[in-house]
């Protein structure tokens, strides 16, 4: 499979197929700046294939049925499920990006969209997954300033002021997003048929350095998720020793579990991705060979999986933080199997009904024969 570290590509597929170190030569001979890198990439996109595609059905299916749920609670919601609620269509949105992934993988990592289609998936997919994270990090000091009641003001954590920040998130992330997809494609990269592969950002240094700043970003609000649910679980186990012997104390303790399901969950699908992204960055700015390219873009592509894998993983946080949601799916489902029930008792009552006036209304040979008799 062919990678190239920039975008430009001459637009006769079948032509490489057919001969590709013959069009590799004429290639790299007429634009002398470009690094071609051949790299084998069959297993590899087998595994996206696969994993991409188990990801967006069982993601549809959990944040439909979580945003579903969020939507019918009537009661007044409270500031963690509005920040739920938003990281529930950020999934979704993320989700929707994944077909065009599978898509370009089965093509043989052809692309035949366009570049700036492209562009604008590649940007979304990634805008997504970091208003994810970023949501993620403020329900956890939302929930630790409700726990330690360490603020005079109670106006802090009202609906309004959650919904406020949930659009001054969403204002940035999708300024962000139309600066990069509104930037002009070079000319080489119109023809170009490669979408999400390994880039050289030599030239490209602000991108670059942007790159950066979003995972210093995210490992700030990793530190501080730690710290949050490290205290928070804490604060809840101690109150749960001193009220011992009150009904509920319980249920302080499964909340302190739940906190640290939150964050094995947060830890398991963006640590590896952001820990090792500093040397996918580090590698687009320099000289690398295409031997470490080619490790270095694979690894890249497997962490991926996982950091999108989150979007299968966030349903059972919303069930885990929301009392109202889990009430409202378990009500869903109480309701679905109360009906699937009344449906079986129904349909049989109708067939012995049906049974009992076949057998009532079956007049046999027999029967008839002295009937006639008794009538004449």
């Amino acid at each position: 499979m062919m990678d190239v570290t920039s975008s430009g590509f001459p637009n006769s597929s079948g032509d490489f197929w057919s001969n590709p170190s013959e069009l590799m030569k004429n290639f790299s001979s007429e634009t002398q700046n470009i690094t071609i890198c051949l790299m084998n990439e069959d297993s590899l996109s087998f595994t996206i294939i696969v994993s991409y595609s188990i990801i967006f059905v069982i993601g549809l299916a959990g944040n439909s049925i979580a945003l579903f749920a969020f939507l019918c609670v009537h009661s007044k919601r409270n500031s963690i499920q509005i920040y739920l609620l938003n990281v529930a269509i950020a999934d979704l949105l993320l989700i929707f990006c994944l077909p065009f992934r599978i898509l370009y993988h089965i093509n043989k990592n052809t692309w035949t969209l366009g570049q700036m289609f492209c562009k604008t998936v590649g940007t979304l997919f990634y805008m997504n997954m970091y208003i994810s994270i970023v949501l993620l990090g403020l329900i956890s000091m939302d929930r630790y300033v409700k726990i330690k009641k360490s603020i005079r003001r109670p106006t802090v954590l009202t609906t309004k002021r959650s919904m406020c920040i949930c659009c001054i998130v969403w204002a940035i992330a999708l300024t962000g997003f139309i600066v990069i997809v509104a930037q002009p494609t070079k000319k080489e990269e119109h023809n170009s048929i490669m979408c999400f592969h390994y880039r050289d950002k030599q030239q490209k240094k602000i991108e670059a350095s942007i790159n950066y700043i979003v995972v210093i970003i995210f490992w700030i609000v990793f530190f501080l998720l730690i710290l949050s649910y490290v205290k928070i679980a804490k604060i809840l186990l101690k109150i749960s020793k001193k009220r011992a012997h009150f009904p509920n104390a319980g249920k302080y303790a499964i909340t302190a579990r739940n906190s640290f399901i939150v964050l094995i969950i947060f830890t398991f699908c963006f640590v590896p991705f952001h820990a090792f992204r500093f040397v996918y960055i580090t590698s687009q700015l320099q000289n690398t060979s295409c031997f470490w390219k080619e490790i270095i873009h694979k690894c890249n592509e497997i962490m991926l999986i996982f950091s999108s894998f989150n979007s299968c993983l966030d349903p059972i946080m919303y069930f885990l933080m929301s009392s109202s949601v889990r009430k409202t799916v378990l009500q869903l489902i109480c309701r679905r199997i109360h009906r699937d029930s009344n449906m079986t008792d129904s349909t049989s009552e109708m067939k012995l009904g049906q049974s009992t006036l076949e057998a009532t209304t079956t007049i046999t040979p027999h029967s008839s024969f002295l009937k006639k008799r008794s009538l004449i």
